[in-house]
């Protein structure tokens, strides 16, 4: 209900304003040639009424939906839940809806999720998910604009956003060298998956750079923190000498900081440490608090979106847009301040 005890319209708006209801739909949508008092004085009318314009009469006048499809395969919602906090950061000014769909990395459910979307005639398609391998399209010939989050797309028409790995894992190390650690170490995720790889092999071209080898190949395992206890106890049996560590992810970290803390290993004064993920969870319950790489995937979400809006506008960007990510340093490489 309005200011005025029942559901207000365009021609109280328009009353109020003293302007013709042509003249107020207009000013209310933004359309046609009007003075700006004009506009104005309508907009102080709505507000003052409580106007709250149609989403069904504004997508008929349009011919859009004004909602969004996101459909992921990452059922935890570690990724997929702050890229859509970004989503709907930058649909929101467009008062545009996200419509989010768990796919479960079944493809019949997957297909199911697409079927249905179009069906609501939804405006566009944000996919995504937990891995950043890129996939094969999710349609041949698509009726709505997608563009792939996280994930990308081997189709080369299609737009992707992807995190910039290779470069988080450049500003780790180059983090490490610059506080004068010099045999680095690198434990990371199963070989078979791209972000540990990009990451590794970043990591290896880093230390060449500054005529420097790694202390032992990068061991490669699984993204949980007992892999990270694994690592530790496998590199302080083997009598390597290492003061830094470079892991795949903040979970590695986690298990391989409690591990060294148990053998006698200060962290950072003995070894220094940096993860992968900047997970608050992870980051802020070690002890010490970890120094991790932020991929930033909420700004990821709002890049993502923008480009759907460009590419419903007419306006597509296909190709693979790289993500920058950022370094958060804490008491893990740095030591308390």
């Amino acid at each position: 209900m309005g200011a005025i005890g029942r559901p207000v319209t365009v021609s109280d708006v328009a009353a109020l304003a003293e302007v013709s209801v042509g003249t107020a739909s207009k000013a209310l949508n933004g359309r046609g040639t009007l003075r700006p008092e004009t506009r104005r004085r309508v907009r102080e009318a709505a507000e003052q009424l409580g106007f709250q314009p149609s989403a069904a009469a504004r997508a008929l006048r349009s011919g859009r939906s004004f909602t969004v499809g996101m459909i992921t395969t990452d059922s935890i919602g570690r990724f997929s839940i702050p890229i859509m906090r970004g989503v709907e950061d930058a649909l929101g000014a467009g008062r545009m809806s996200v419509l989010l769909c768990d796919a479960r990395d079944d493809g019949i459910r997957e297909q199911y999720y697409l079927e249905t979307l179009i069906g609501r005639r939804v405006d566009g398609i944000i996919m995504t998910g937990r891995r950043s391998q890129a996939r094969p399209p999710i349609s041949i010939s698509m009726p709505v604009p997608t563009v792939y989050a996280f994930i990308s797309s081997t189709g080369p028409a299609d737009c992707s956003v992807v995190v910039d790995e290779a470069g988080g894992a450049r500003s780790a190390v180059e983090h490490l060298l610059a506080l004068g650690r010099r045999r680095v170490v690198h434990v990371t995720g199963p070989e078979r998956h791209q972000s540990a790889t990009a990451r590794a092999d970043a990591m290896l071209a880093t230390l060449a750079d500054a005529g420097l080898r790694p202390v032992v190949p990068p061991m490669f395992g699984e993204w949980n923190e007992t892999w990270g206890r694994q690592a530790a106890g496998i590199l302080l049996k083997s009598g390597q000498d290492f003061d830094a560590v470079f892991c795949g992810s903040d979970q590695i970290a986690r298990g391989l900081i409690g591990t060294l803390r148990a053998a006698g290993r200060v962290v950072p004064d003995d070894v220094a440490v940096v993860g992968f993920d900047n997970w608050d969870v992870m980051v802020l319950g070690c002890q010490p608090t970890l120094t991790s790489v932020d991929m930033d995937l909420e700004g990821l979400g709002r890049t993502a979106a923008q480009l759907l809006l460009a590419a419903i506008d007419g306006k597509p960007a296909p190709g693979l847009h790289v993500h920058r990510c950022e370094l958060v340093v804490r008491e893990s490489t740095v030591g308390r301040p």
